[in-house]
Order: structure tokens, then sequence, then C-alpha cells
């Protein structure tokens, strides 16, 4: 027996129709032995007018019908009459009002009938249709009893039989006496309020009859007082419903409700897992396990439609989500994250490999069933006293995701039909936001895969540059936009600097960013001048948008780009910039003054302005100084001009005395907290400068001797470096880039030799001739030296310089260096 339960449980169902009802008693004869209040509300006569008088004073419809004897025996053979009737009231007009004859037995084998009204016209609609009133008054069994003003059964109907006590159990007896443990007392209180007041009382309680004791049922009860001519109380009448499968419905319905709002409120599966478990307990079950696809949902991949543990090597499972009313959840073998395997030959492994719900109310654990093929989970089960199971797969667009089990271990009631019903549907709104969940996973992974490839792994400025980066996208759930930076090693010690920014955000302007990233590293490949180079990029561009609109349905993927690139030379401190559309780099120098260098602005990217050619500024940098580059998206706002951003972002860059990390962060800081409207990219590159020892350069005539002078001055210098081992190869080397500058070339001829990670020899001339390397035939004279260089050195190349062309070849230096 539980305590009272004032909070309605049928609101607006049908409790609040035996409460509003008009409440009389007549006898065989028709008359009118017993009169309510409520009845008196309805049709206006009071006690006094109709008690002792025949029912026709207000049931005009039924006076014909209760003097027929047919009609009265067909009554008694059906325990009464329920249909439609119109009365009239006390001040003339009619009322359309629903009726309802309940027979009464008495001790003495006589009978009584009770008449119940209620006013069709204050029904809501769906009562008026008739599915709940109908369910109520019609089909719902109602047990009536009439008790006296000491409690004591005088008359009851055969409803009131269902619960296994017999009527002479009940005649003459208190409600505690013939059914005790009933809730007894507060009923009796409630019924004596009821003769205390003169008006009628709703009471709800929960309790456990004779006839089903295993289950817990739901009661609800309306009590009127009934009166005789002169309005005294004469004893109470109550009515009595079961109300315990519509209270299930809505206990179900809540159920629901919350899972709309309590599973799916992240897109991590393994959240949503959880979020399902712990929803189910202790709402439908005592203890819940749900266990997803490990190898499939997690990571985003597509799940099969069918995971067969049947044949072969047994799925692996990963257990998401884990509740039991128990704390510290003794019944599980696995906590939560850990990896497990599904038995074969288990209903387990049926649910998954079948795609169809398993319930077994009572659980067999008697030795040779399937749990004996499982150990561990068969001494959690007999441990815990599991004794009620559902197993349900979880699935979505026909593919299994996984299986969720509800057990049942305080609760005595076995699962039921209705129980494997809610379950599947709780598991049907998980398996839709798991299957949102493993969709974003997927994208979400190959963005991220696409950010991994697409931006350095590791920024290599080599002896030329420190540097770090950071990158903010705005759209921040994928993790990709179109802004990027890059550092790429050029030869002869010298190093690239760039950074981009494609109109747009997310993965297409993602994959865009990387078609272009590796345009700009192929063109520097080539060691082209910065002008040059976004020359050729503008070109890249527009070809590439050429293709996209010969796509007629696909958005075009480039709709325009802005990129600075800048290359510095630590031999000379010189640094080369130019810039398409893109916001200028600073400069801050080694005392924290930060410039922002006065750069042609060239137009963007891909907007077919090719006739406007980019140029190019050299600038000298101070010693230790720091390069900035960013994109708009760090110093543009929708609230701010430009300018407020760019002074923003000095004051956060004078501090040079900063690691480059932590520099980066506090100019991280100054984008706003608020949505970022735009991408945001940041490179921040200390240079460096090689030291005088490490370079040595010589002017040289164009005569054919100065070739064995060029050999001889290499050789005293690779001495003084320690490397004299290098000398044989590096004579080679020079005698061949000499000789073909002043065979090839023209003007003054320049050799230099750097020593930083390698070891690299370059000779300049003024000519525009540039080298090509050719596999010569038995019979030719010439056209080996470049060969042989290739073949002495680690690298060769070349690139146009100021007044001419440059040729060099790199050679490995020993790791002690």
């Amino acid at each position: 027996m539980m305590s009272t339960d004032q909070t309605p449980l049928l609101e607006p169902l049908g409790l609040r129709e035996i409460s509003d009802a008009a409440i009389a008693m007549i006898d065989e004869q028709g008359t009118v032995v017993a009169w309510t209040q409520s009845a008196q509300h309805l049709v206006g006569y009071c006690a006094e007018d109709v008690v002792g008088r025949s029912a026709t004073l207000v049931l005009p419809s039924s006076q014909e019908a209760l003097g027929v004897s047919a009609f009265a025996e067909q009554c008694r053979a059906q325990g009464g009459w329920s249909g439609t009737a119109t009365v009239r009231h006390r001040d003339g007009h009619t009322l359309n009002l629903r009726v309802r004859l309940s027979l009464l037995r008495g001790q003495d084998a006589t009978h009584r009938w009770l008449v119940s009204l209620t006013d069709i016209g204050a029904l809501s609609p769906g009562m008026v249709n008739g599915s709940v009133r109908e369910s109520l008054f019609a089909r719902a069994p109602v047990g009536i009893a009439i008790r006296d003003p000491q409690l004591r059964c005088t008359w009851i109907n055969d409803t009131m039989e269902h619960d296994g006590i017999s009527r002479d159990r009940r005649f003459g007896r208190r409600l505690k006496d013939s059914l005790p443990g009933f809730e007894a007392e507060a009923l009796e209180a409630v019924m004596r309020q009821v003769l205390a007041s003169g008006t009628s009382a709703v009471h709800e309680y929960r309790a456990w009859p004779p006839e089903d004791p295993r289950r817990e049922h739901a009661f609800a009860a309306s009590f009127f007082c009934l009166q005789d001519a002169d309005g005294q109380a004469l004893g109470v009448c109550s009515l009595t419903v079961d109300v315990t499968s519509n209270q299930r419905v809505r206990e179900r319905l809540a159920v629901l409700s919350q899972a709309s709002t309590r599973i799916g409120s992240t897109l991590d599966v393994m959240q949503t897992g959880q979020e399902l478990a712990s929803l189910a307990v202790p709402l439908l079950a005592d203890y819940v396990t749900v266990d997803l696809a490990d190898e499939s949902v997690p990571f985003g991949k597509e799940p099969s439609a069918r995971i067969d543990t049947m044949y072969g090597r047994p799925r692996v499972f990963r257990r998401a989500g884990l509740a039991s009313i128990h704390p510290g959840i003794p019944e599980s073998t696995f906590a939560r994250g850990e990896t497990i395997s599904v038995p074969p030959n288990s209903p387990l492994a049926s649910a998954l490999c079948t795609g169809r719900s398993h319930l077994e109310p009572v659980l067999d654990t008697t030795p040779g069933t399937w749990i004996d093929h499982d150990p561990a989970r068969a001494q959690k089960i007999r441990e815990n006293g599991v004794h009620s199971l559902m197993i349900v797969p979880i699935r979505a667009r026909h593919s299994v995701l996984g299986v969720a089990l509800f057990a049942r271990t305080e609760d005595p009631m076995p699962f039921q039909e209705d129980d494997l019903l809610l379950a599947e549907e709780l598991v049907t709104r998980a398996a839709l936001c798991l299957d949102n969940a493993r969709q974003y996973t997927r994208e979400r992974s190959t963005a991220l895969a696409l950010q991994r490839n697409l931006l350095p792994h590791r920024l290599r400025g080599g002896v030329a540059v420190e540097a770090a980066g950071r990158y903010l996208p705005a759209d921040t759930d994928a993790g990709v936009g179109g802004d990027w930076f890059d550092v790429i090693p050029l030869p002869c010690a010298r190093v690239a600097l760039v950074v981009g920014d494609v109109v747009g955000h997310g993965i297409n302007a993602a994959v865009t960013m990387g078609r272009l990233r590796t345009a700009v590293r192929t063109l520097a490949d080539l060691d082209l001048p910065p002008d040059e180079l976004l020359n050729h990029l503008d070109d890249s561009v527009q070809r590439l948008t050429g293709e996209d609109d010969d796509a007629p349905d696909q958005i075009p993927a480039i709709m325009g780009a802005t990129c600075v690139y800048v290359v510095y030379d630590p031999a000379t401190r010189q640094c080369t910039m130019a810039r398409a559309g893109h916001p200028p780099p600073a400069i801050v120098d080694a005392q924290g003054q930060v410039t922002f260098p006065d750069l042609p602005t060239g137009a963007p990217l891909g907007l077919g302005l090719g006739l406007v050619p980019f140029d190019a500024v050299e600038v000298e940098l101070p010693e230790g100084s720091l390069l900035a580059f960013y994109t708009d998206g760090l110093v543009e706002s929708r609230d701010h001009d430009i300018e407020v951003g760019m002074h923003r972002l000095g004051t956060a860059l004078a501090q040079p005395e900063q690691s480059l990390e932590d520099l980066c962060s506090s100019v991280m800081e100054t984008v706003p907290t608020q949505a970022a409207s735009d991408d945001v990219a940041l490179l921040l590159a200390r240079i460096h400068t090689l030291k005088p020892a490490d370079i040595a350069s010589w002017d040289l005539p164009t005569e054919p001797a100065v070739v064995s002078d060029a050999r001889h001055l290499a050789a005293h210098q690779l001495s003084e470096w320690g490397l004299e081992h290098l000398v044989p190869t590096t004579e080679l080397i020079i005698s061949e880039l000499v000789t073909n500058a002043i065979h090839h070339g023209a003007g003054p001829i320049r050799l230099r030799l750097i020593k930083h990670q390698v070891l690299t020899c370059e000779v300049f001339d003024s000519g525009k001739c540039y080298p090509r390397l050719r596999h010569a035939r038995i019979v030719d004279e010439n056209g080996r030296g470049l060969f042989l260089i290739a073949q002495l050195s680690s690298k060769w190349g070349f690139r146009s310089a100021t007044g001419g062309k440059l040729v060099w070849a790199d050679q490995e230096l020993p790791s002690t260096l």
C-alpha cells in the first residue's frame, strides 16, 4: 500500500467527469430515495423537492421505461443501462444529458438503481465524440458502493466483486474490515469529510488488489454525500475506477516527452547512449546498458545493415550508456567506455543479427540456457536478481548501430508488451540522434583530416626564421575554413612566408584553400620572385574558376582569394614582398616598434584583372625583427573600422621579448569573444641573420683562367670551415658553374659559398640564358657539365635575380657540424 496522491491522475481524461456527475438513487418503483448536491446543481431541484417522489419529476423521458417490467428485467440482466436523455430543469428549460443506470444489490436481495447524470454540453469535444466518455461509463468498470453514516456497506454493484471479495463479506462492514491494507484509513477519512460537508470529493491511490497481488494498480474514486428529504446525510456513495492502464499510458507519454528533450542534447554518440540509459532508469527499467558498434559509430563510419555475431569472430562493441537504480551499478561486468563482445547464440546476438527485439518476461536462469555461455554475465544476473529482460536493437536507416538492454531487478513486475513498445520508441528516438551524431562525426572526421593535411604540421623556417602560427575557423563545428599560412624553405638559406584567404567558410572553402596552397608550393619550387608568383597564381585561380563554371549544377569553388607572399634572405636581411588584395604584414623591430610597410595592394586573385600586374617591394629588415602575417578576420569586425583592428594588433605585437607561442596566444586573445564572422589566421616569424663568417663571396672576371682561381679560393675557404672532405666535389661543381657562366652568360661573375644547414655554391652572371639539363650522346664533346653537377650535389637549380640569373648547388654537411 502506498500513500495517497492528491494530484489528479486522469485530468481531464475521466476523473473530472465522475466528480462533476449528478448522482441520485431510486428504488425499483422509480421513487427517488437519495439525492446529492451535485444533482441539485445540475437540475435545480433540492433534496426536499425530489426525495420520496417519482423520478419522472425530472426524468420525463424515462417515465415509461422505468414503468415497463420488460425494460427493468433487461436492465437487471445487463447490470444497468446507459444512453442519453432530455431532462427538465426546475426553471423549465431542458438539458441534454448522458444517463447511466447502475444496478445495486442489497443485503436482503433487494435492488436499487444508481443514476448518474452528466451534462453533454459541459463536456469537452473529445468527450462528446464519445471515445473517452464511453471508455469511462460504458466500457471501463466502475465499482459502486453505498455506505451508511457509520461507513458500513449497504449496497454494491457487481463490479465491486472484481477484487475477489464477496458481497457477504462486505455488507454491514466497514472498508477496513473487508479490505484490510487497501488504504482503508485514508479512504474512510475522505468519506467522513464528505458526510460532514454534504459535498463530494475525489481521492486517488495506489494499491495491490488481491486478484493481482504482484502488480501495483492505480485507482480513482469519487465520493458523494447522499441526502434524504430533509437534506440530512443518509450515507456515502463511492464510485471507483481502476485507472492503471490509463495511468500507464500517461506515464509513457510523459517518458516520451522527456525523451524529446533529454536524448540527443549533443552530437556525441557516447553521450547520447548515456542519455538513453539515464532516461530509462528508473522510469522503465532498473538496469539499462547501451552498446554501440565500436568499429563504426564512434568514428563516423557507415555501419552494416546487420551485425553478424553468429559466425566467425564476434563483433566488438563499446559500452556507451550504463545506468542502474543501485549505486555503483553492480549488475554490469563492464564499465562505461570499455569494449565488449556479444556472446554468440544469445538473445543479444540474435537481436543484432535479425534486427528484431527480444522480450523475456521471466528470465530463465536454469542451467543449460544461453547465460551459461557467459559465466561473468550469469554471475551478475543471479547475484542481482535480474528476473525480466528486454533487448532492443538500435537501428537507423536500415542499419544496426548497436543494442540496448533493459532489465528489472527490484521491480517485481515482469516486462510486458507495452513495456517493449515503449522501449522500442525510446530506442528509435535515440537511434535517430545517434545516426545524426554518426553522420556529424564522419563529416567532422573528414574535415579534421582535411585540415591536418592542408595546414602545415610543423613550420620549418630553417636558419632564416623561427615561426609559429594560429588558426581559428569561423565554422568551429567543422573546424576548417578558407584561411591558410605556410612557411616554405627556399634554396640558398632563404625562406618564403605566405598567408592567404579564400572567400567563404567551411569545407568548400577549405578544399579551395588546399588547391591554392598546393599551387603556391609548386610555384615556390620554381623559385619565382613574389610578384611573378602572384601573377601565375592569379592565372591558376582563374583557370580553376573556369573549370567550376563548366559544371552548372556545382557551386563555384573559388569566388575570389587574397594572398601575401614574402621571400626573406638571411644572408642580406632583404625581404621581398608582394600582395594580392591582402592586408600588409606588420614589422616589429627589436624595441617593439610596429610598422606596416607601404605595399601596392594588388587586385584579389581570380577577378580577371591580369592587366594590372602585381608589384614587389624590397625591404631591408632590422636585425632581430619580427614579421606578422594575418588575415582580415583578425583586424576587421562589423563594429569597427579596419584601422581600429590594426591598431589593436599593433598593440598586441609590441612585446618582442615574448616567445612566439606566447605572442601568438596574446594576439589571438584580441579576437572578439562573440561568434567570429570570418576565419582568422596568424603567422609570426622572427628573422635570423647568417653570420658573416659563414658567407664567402668573390667577384670574378669573365676570363677562362678565372676557373682555376675560383677553385683555389673555394678550397681555401672550405679548409677554414673545416670542410676539407668536400674540397674535391666542390672544386668540380665550381669549375662547371663558372665555366658555364663564362661561355653562356654575360657581364661580371660572382661566386658565393654559404655554410648553413647545407653547403651552397652560387654563381651569378648577367646573362638570361637559363641552364638546361640534357643527356649527352657518346659522340658529343659538351653537355655533360650539369649532369655532373646533378650527380655530385644533393640538389641544384637556378633562379632569376636582379640584373641576371643565379645557378646554385647544395651539398650535405656532416651531422656533427
